[in-house]
């Protein structure tokens, strides 16, 4: 370490060098050099290591730091200042500054955390966002947008359309300032990145080595991401020889500059750290890079970063200074291609820490990114191909194998660059970059099996890594793809194709991967590797869509890429298993052609995306008309319909399997696959296209042989082909028969999806907003929700656009929240009738939901709400009327009425015609009516809309009325529906059944009606229908005015029954009696006490009734007793200490209070103990099982109340109404010196004066006064318990003064009646405890009362021989008159004077302190609060306060100043004494039991308060004697409620707040989590090791340290960055709270993941502090513990 010392430069040394140093000297002499890289490298050789890393970096204290900066800038950067512009560097840069024309660009970089807008309705995609200053002032903040908290420093993408000036910027400087310019920037630009990239630890390029070289080397550790927090300070503690606190901080830093010096001296002893590091660190993962490098390097690279940073500042004056270096990061060196220094950069990222890579990167948006010309330069270099370029060689590779996030990777400049549509498409056209992106990925995944298909099963933990760096080659393509062009070159159409077919490769690899067998016997032992194939299918979801969108927009582009995708499935068929034995099936008189293939016995794949992707681009045929415009362009010949649906059929077939129970053995991997099969997250491009693909082979191939081939997957071809089978059927296994009738519904639903689902664009004529609206349809009539199950519900596009919000408001109606819950959504009524039971994307949960749903609401409507029929009486779930079909899917319709699907119906309404089989299910039943149904509206619309005979093509009808032809010879199938009608075994489908009916009699008419005018001219049947269609309404007319006739009567019956019935209640109502209430006084000897009643209470455990009594069994009631700063006016106040602490008179301010609560349940106190008891040994065995429950501390005596678990900590015993008012002394003055003259004998040494009091209470009853005493005085002062403590009293009367004085402040906060609004909870409570308070003394010695007595009345009467009596501004009233009064007590047990002394002696306490309190008010206010003046005569009391203020003025001299106006003085008096003499009230009412006057019932009034406190109405007349104990103004009064702080209307303005918040330890980095203190608005870094602070010998994180001065241990945050209210109290408990932030459809937004704009709730918020000002935050906290125990595992302290 000698060595280490010798090499440093003395203080005044580098003073000297201050002194003596001339930076334009400097450049002078570099500017007359012939070589200035030499002479620059020679001078940064000198200084450099002289000035920077001159020893131990943790050991540097701020004042080195502002050295080491001001020696850079003096003796390094102002040289190159003076040398650039050639004159005082601060004049030069004003100069250019002042005739710089800057950039349109907003330039603005964001930090991490703060807030980003995007237009929803203008942005091209999602990467287009803006500041907030930017927001503001353009015209997006009155259209719907999203705001998203920035999580990368860089992801920045300016949204900004301009007219950009041509002129070259370069052209506006001097040009001895560009040449200038050129050559500082090529020599300091290249210094930089040699040292960046510099890789020997002890030696420097040429030019650079300093004159002397001394042996003192860094320890250098660098970050990755493998490591945890703790296991880096674990291994620096052993490597370094460290404390804990050093580690944290060496640990933080790394963690967020990259890298940190951890140990300084020579080699041997750094080499030493390094090695024990890489020994601890490399036994189960690779171990930490730790480097020993020379300090002179480590000084270089030091500078090298701030030399970036000074670049990035000098060019901030200038363009044409950002374009010149632009040019010299660009220019490429003469010996080599592709040599820039940005290149150099660039394929050396990898390999730099943290720190480096951000400042790099930084000065690349400020430079090349902010300007126009050299982005696009940039962008080519960016993304060239040959093998040492970026996509395709070593920046991407090393990325791979990089452990840091993207967002310290320089690939993640490609949102800077990709996301522009015109470079995007320059960058395809040129580079062809869309098929570079998709080759370099597929090249990554070389895992394949033998038929080439990717395989993730065997992947390793490294492969599993690689692939998931891999992944964000999709978001780059994706980036590419997001902006579909509005017109195509032929090049463009050229490039697009060929990234066509490299994606067609990827998707190649992926028909058919991850193959499934059915298991049979034995369950399957281990569950086979299936995320990574959803994984890489849900990234590619959206370029699917992509792609399929930019087809869209050109026809010869959609028409050459359905060439390609037919010949890439081609392929993949051909590559299937050889050897599928030919079969050809037989039904209905129809022949069919196939193979066998069983999915439950051959290998089937989910995976099927290019079969998918042809059927999307088949719709896009259908929708762009291209196939009836170009029909000879199409290799429509060359489809094989049946090859078409085989892939798909076999998928669904296999979900069909699942459901019916036959792939149980195969395990939860195969049930998981089904799931996202149909999760919204992939249906779009797997189930919804699937369905799309049987739909394309329908259309192709005649129905017959199309519901052949599926009945033949499904397995059921058997169960239908046959006559007799249906008895073998019924004979077979149960087990088969149930997974056949589960089969058969499935195939029967799959039918109907076929048939029915036309809601897009291209199947039916239906625009993209109809299918959005139908979804939204189908999900609210499962039930009203909420707009985020909505989004939830709903696919995202590319852009995150669900297109909810435009179609929303015409399908439901929004029901704003309350104070709790969501806003919801609700369907409209008049869009019930397009409800579609076999919803598509139903799952059978929704199904039976949605069902049940309608049929209810169709009950409670009871009326005709079926619109598209002629009938007036609507089944409870009829098909809806469906869209018509495109002409490329036109002939789907005659699936519905081809031979095989009539046989299959006829046979399933044969089962049902026979119950008792048991061969069929309801379900099945109802499917085959629905799809009856769908026929006849089929046929009954074609109907309506022809106009002529041969327009009709669908007559079913017709075929339902012939007799079917198999399997047997039974009736036709309106005949078995006409037999089915009245069965009771079918009374649930009776309507259904009934409808079909009446409808297929409609159609016939209708027919019937149109062949008797067959021979007429046309426009004879246009009237004839129409007169048909007059008489058909007519007659609906007539039966729908019946049935709401008889309605109309029904509701006349039960109206009258209702009055009926509201008639006898009102002449029930009419015999309650008004009690009247009398005027009350409850202290004094006019007191009317309480009416003697027994007090009989029953025990919520034994269930034992019993009266309370002072020598029964103690009754105690469940409380919680918690310190408290919820009335604190100064959370400054450093917190007592609790051994010397004296709390008999409590302060003004009252800075700290002991509050307590109850549940108000009542137990036996053994019932009490012994369940406290059970409470310990069950935690005790939970201990030693798992580990503590921490919901509720039983070492510090909490446990839940056993009937509503509300957290408790102690009991309060139910006492008698006022058991120590039988012995009272006739003075005061003669008691005061009796106890003086007793004291003084005890002094001095006569034993023989003793007090001898009897216990009004029985055993149990003491030892839980007792209990509760100890409780209080544990939790207030934080001690021990000690029963000896003469402070024991003096805080049970303070919990009772405090807690008195909270409810009367939120009484007067909230509004409402000082008595009479309380729940019972807190009316039990504040009984209880004041009678508790009264008594209290009893467990106490008696002289210590007599003592707190005579102290307590020497503030209000002085007596001579006590000392040290605070002055009277420095005691709260309030707590001095509860404490007198209690304390008298003890006083008077010594007499027997009887009840009308205490009375007296309390009135005569009450005169005295609210006289004291006068003087405090009149001393602590100011005229100056009321600007109203009386111009009246002075009334008695304006004229006795200005005597009072006057006799004060005197004694005071020239301290208060004079007032003229009595009634402002009044009225400050008034306003002050209220809080005070409301809390008396409550005090004395539940200290003497007397029912309060009705004038206090409602709003307060000042009369009826004096009068029931036997005050006169004017207080002045109190006023009795001088009072000299007076002090300078150091409160006010009346004292304000405390309030949560403001919040910000906009919660953007917070995002905004906690962005730019530091954190106060890590040397202005940003904090991760900023939290709000929402009692006193301190910002802090939680959750993070540098803000660790040391309370009671733990370390706690900044919420937990920062409740114990602000909150007595219990805080209320808001996580500004999650969105999340936080409740903390102590160490261990806590909980997260909802927000009171809503957004425009009244939900939260917790984590901030929906982006909606966020507004402050108001009622919300005032429920939270409503919830703190009740002292509620605990037991919320308790309650919510026990119903999550998942909140019970996190580490509150670390918060």
């Amino acid at each position: 370490m000698a060595a280490a010392q010798s090499d440093r430069d003395p203080p005044s040394a580098l003073c000297a060098e201050f002194l003596n140093f001339s930076a334009k000297d400097t450049a002078s002499r570099w500017l007359a050099a012939a070589d200035l890289q030499q002479e620059v490298y020679a001078h940064l050789a000198v200084y450099v290591p002289r000035i920077l890393c001159l020893g131990p970096s943790g050991s540097i204290s701020s004042r080195e730091e502002q050295r080491e900066e001001l020696a850079c800038q003096l003796l390094l950067l102002a040289p190159l200042e003076w040398l650039l512009l050639g004159e005082e560097p601060a004049t030069g840069l004003a100069l250019l500054q002042e005739k710089n024309q800057p950039s349109p660009l907003c330039g603005h970089v964001f930090k991490v955390g703060e807030p980003t807008y995007s237009c929803r309705e203008c942005a091209a995609d999602p990467t287009c966002v803006l500041c907030m200053q930017c927001f503001l002032g353009s015209v997006h903040k009155e259209h719907r947008y999203r705001t998203v908290c920035a999580v990368l420093q860089r992801n920045i993408t300016f949204l900004l359309v301009c007219c950009f000036s041509l002129q070259d910027p370069v052209a506006q400087l001097p040009p001895d300032l560009v040449a200038r310019g050129y050559s500082i920037f090529s020599i300091i630009l290249k210094y930089a990145v040699d040292m960046l990239t510099w890789e020997q630890d002890d030696q420097l390029p040429a030019g650079l080595e300093p004159p002397y070289k001394g042996d003192t080397y860094y320890c250098m550790l660098f970050n990755d991401e493998v490591h945890t927090y703790e296991q880096v300070i674990y291994t620096l503690q052993k490597a370094v020889n460290c404390s804990q606190k050093e580690a944290v901080s060496f640990a933080t830093t790394v963690d967020r500059d990259g890298r940190k010096s951890v140990r300084y001296g020579d080699f041997q002893f750094c080499e030493q750290a390094k090695s024990v590091i890489v020994r601890n660190t490399s036994r189960q993962s690779k171990p930490l890079r730790v480097e020993v490098m020379h300090s002179s390097v480590v000084a270089h690279q030091c500078f090298a970063l701030k030399a970036l940073s000074w670049l990035g500042q000098v060019i901030q004056y200038s363009d044409g200074l950002r374009r010149v270096l632009c040019q010299v990061g660009l220019q490429a060196a003469a010996e080599a291609e592709n040599s820039s220094l940005v290149d150099q950069l660039m394929l050396n990222d990898s390999k730099m820490w943290k720190g480096a890579r951000n400042i790099y990167h930084q000065l690349l948006m400020n430079s090349l990114l902010m300007d126009l010309k050299y982005k696009k330069i940039f962008a080519i270099q960016f993304a060239k191909t040959p093998p040492d370029r970026f996509y395709g060689g070593r920046p991407r590779c090393d990325y791979v194998r990089d452990d840091h996030d993207r967002e310290f990777s320089i690939t993640d400049l490609s949102v800077q660059i990709f996301t522009v549509p015109s470079l995007a498409r320059m960058l395809m056209v040129e580079e062809n970059l869309m098929k570079t992106i998709i080759k370099t990925f597929v090249d990554h995944l070389r895992h394949r099996d033998l038929q080439g298909r990717f395989q993730f099963d065997r992947y390793t933990a490294q492969q599993a890594f690689k692939f998931g760096r891999v992944q964000s080659l999709i978001g780059d393509l994706k980036y590419v793809l997001i902006s579909r062009p509005s017109e195509w070159s032929d090049q463009l159409r050229i490039k697009f194709l060929e990234g066509f077919e490299a994606f067609l490769e990827l998707l190649k690899c992926m028909q058919g991967m991850d193959p499934v067998v059915r298991q049979v016997g034995q369950h399957i032992e281990m569950e086979p590797e299936w995320e990574a194939a959803f994984t890489l299918q849900m990234k590619l979801t959206h370029i699917i869509s992509m792609i399929q969108e930019w087809c869209s927009t050109d026809e010869r582009v959609l028409i050459e890429a359905y060439r390609k995708c037919l010949s890439a499935l081609s392929h993949c068929h051909s590559s299937l298993p050889d050897g599928e034995q030919p079969i050809s099936l037989s039904l209905a008189g129809h022949c069919v052609e196939t193979f066998r293939y069983q999915v439950s016995q051959d290998k089937v794949s989910i995976h099927l995306p290019v079969c998918r992707l042809l059927a999307g681009l088949h719709v896009l045929l259908s929708r762009t008309e291209v196939a009836s415009r170009f029909p000879e362009q199409l290799p429509l010949g060359e489809l094989s319909p049946p090859l078409l649906i085989e892939l798909p059929l076999r998928c669904l077939v296999l979900c069909a399997q699942v459901h019916a129970g036959m792939w149980r053995r195969n395990g939860f991997s195969l049930i998981n696959q089904i799931y996202y099969y149909h999760n919204v997250k992939c249906r779009v491009e797997m189930f919804d296209k699937d369905v799309i693909m049987l739909q394309v082979g329908a259309s192709m191939m005649d129905p017959n042989h199309f519901l052949m081939i599926v009945l033949s997957r499904f397995e059921l071809f058997h169960i239908f082909s046959s006559a007799d089978c249906r008895k073998r059927y019924r004979e077979a296994n149960k087990d088969v028969v149930q997974q056949n009738n589960t089969l058969i519904e499935e195939m029967l639903h799959l039918i109907i999806m076929v048939v029915g689902e036309r809601y897009v664009s291209g199947v039916g004529q239906v625009e993209a907003f109809d299918e959005v609206r139908r979804e939204i349809l189908h999900q609210l009539s499962i039930r009203p929700m909420a707009h985020s199950e909505l989004v939830k519900a709903l696919p995202e596009n590319g852009n995150k656009e669900t297109g909810l919000e435009r179609v929303i408001d015409s399908v439901a109606s929004f029901k704003s929240p309350g104070v709790t819950g969501r806003g919801l959504y609700e369907l409209r009524p008049e869009w019930n009738k397009h409800f579609n039971l076999y919803f598509h994307h139903y799952s059978r949960a929704d199904q039976s939901k949605a069902e049940e749903a309608q049929r209810k609401l169709r009950r409670q409507n009871g009326e005709d709400t079926g619109k598209h029929t002629c009938l007036s009486h609507t089944p409870p779930c009829p098909p809806p009327l469906p869209p018509p079909l495109c002409p490329l899917f036109g002939s789907l319709v005659n699936l519905l009425q081809c031979d095989v699907l009539l046989a299959v119906e006829g046979a399933v309404l044969q089962w049902a015609v026979e119950p008792s089989g048991g061969g069929w299910t309801e379900s099945m039943l109802q499917r085959v009516l629905h799809l009856v149904g769908v026929a006849l509206l089929e046929e009954h619309q074609q109907l309506e809309n022809s106009s002529g005979d041969d327009d009709v093509t669908f007559n079913y009808t017709s075929k339902i009325t012939r007799p079917g032809e198999a399997p047997s010879t039974s009736g036709s199938v309106l005949a078995l529906l006409e037999s089915l009608q009245n069965a009771p075994h079918l009374e649930v489908h009776k309507d259904m059944i009934t409808w079909i009916l009446k409808v297929t009699l409609i159609i016939q008419m209708i027919t019937l009606l149109t062949e008797t005018v067959r021979d007429k001219d046309k426009a004879e049947r246009k009237r004839k229908a129409e007169m048909a269609r007059l008489r058909r309404e007519k007659i609906m007319a007539q039966m729908s005015e019946m049935q709401k006739h008889f309605i109309n009567e029904n509701k006349e019956l039960f109206q009258q029954s209702l009055e009926e019935l509201e008639a006898s209640t009102s002449a029930a109502a009419e015999h309650s009696l008004d009690p009247s209430c009398v005027s009350q006084v409850c202290v004094g000897p006019r007191r009317v006490g309480g009416a003697e009643r027994r007090q009989l209470v029953t025990c919520i455990l034994c269930q034992e009734e019993q009266e309370v009594r002072g020598h029964g069994r103690a009754m105690v009631l469940a409380a919680f007793v918690q310190r408290s700063t919820v009335l604190s006016k100064n959370r400054r106040r450093n917190l007592p200490d609790p051994e010397h602490h004296d709390p008999l008179f409590m302060h003004p301010d009252m800075s700290l209070g002991i509050h307590t609560a109850s549940c108000g349940h009542i137990m036996h106190a053994t019932c009490w103990q012994r369940y406290f008891e059970a409470v310990q040994l069950k935690e005790q065995r939970r201990q030693q099982r798992l580990r503590g429950h921490t919901s509720y501390d039983v070492e510090n005596g909490e446990f839940l109340c056993p009937l509503c678990e509300c957290l408790s900590n102690t009991v309060i015993p139910l006492l008698v109404d006022h058991p120590s008012l039988e012995a009272w002394l006739k003075t005061t003055n003669q008691q005061i010196a009796a106890l003086h003259f007793a004291h003084r004998k005890q002094s001095d040494g006569h034993s023989d004066v003793t007090v001898s009091l009897r216990n009004p209470f029985s055993s149990s009853i003491s030892e839980m006064i007792t209990t509760f005493s100890m409780s209080t005085y544990k939790v207030g002062l934080k001690v021990n318990p000690n029963e000896q403590d003469h402070r024991v009293p003096v805080l049970i009367w303070s919990t009772c003064a405090y807690t008195i004085q909270s409810i009367e402040r939120l009484l007067m906060d909230e509004e409402k009646p000082l008595f009479g609004s309380l729940p019972c909870r807190q009316d039990d409570c504040l009984s209880s405890l004041t009678r508790f308070s009264s008594s209290c003394w009893t467990a106490a010695p008696v002289t210590t009362t007599h003592t707190h007595f005579i102290r307590l009345l020497a503030a209000l009467v002085p007596d001579s021989q006590v000392e040290n009596t605070p002055c009277i501004l420095d005691i709260d009233m309030f707590h001095l008159l509860v404490y007198t009064v209690l304390s008298y007590n003890s006083v008077h047990s010594l007499d027997q004077s009887g009840r009308s002394g205490v009375d007296s002696a309390h009135l005569h306490l009450l005169h005295l302190v609210t006289v004291a309190h006068l003087v405090q008010v009149l001393l602590t206010s100011t005229t100056e609060e009321v600007c109203m003046d009386q111009d009246s005569l002075a009334t008695e009391e304006e004229e006795l306060t200005c005597q009072l203020y006057n006799t004060l003025r005197k004694h005071l001299g020239s301290v208060l100043p004079e007032v003229t106006s009595g009634w402002q003085l009044f009225h400050c008096v008034k306003v002050g004494v209220l809080p005070f003499l409301r809390a008396a009230a409550l005090f004395f009412h539940y200290l003497n039991s007397t029912a309060p006057p009705a004038d206090l019932l409602g709003p307060g009034q000042w009369e009826a308060l004096c009068s029931y406190l036997s005050l006169p109405a004017n207080l002045l007349q109190l006023y009795q004697s001088q009072h000299t104990l007076l002090e300078p103004l150091i409160h006010r009064f009346p004292r304000e409620s405390n309030r949560l702080i403001e919040l910000p209307e906009d919660y953007s303005v917070l995002i905004n707040q906690a962005s730019s918040f530091t954190c106060p330890r890590s040397g202005g980095d940003k904090s991760r989590a900023p939290t709000l203190c929402l009692v006193c608005g301190s910002m802090l870094c939680s959750q993070s090791y540098c803000c660790q602070t040391e309370v009671d010998g733990e370390d706690v994180g900044a919420c937990t340290a920062h409740t114990f001065t602000c909150g007595a241990g219990l805080g209320l945050f808001l996580r500004v960055r999650e969105s999340q209210v936080l409740f903390v109290a102590g160490k261990t408990k806590g909980c997260f709270y909802p927000p009171p932030y809503l957004d425009d459809y009244g939900e939260t937004d917790q984590g901030l993941k929906r982006g909606n704009p966020l507004h402050l709730c108001a009622e919300r918020y005032r429920k939270i502090e409503r919830l703190w000002r009740q002292h509620g935050i605990a037991e919320v906290i308790g309650h919510a513990q026990e119903a999550n125990q998942t909140l019970v595992a996190i580490d509150w302290q670390h918060l």
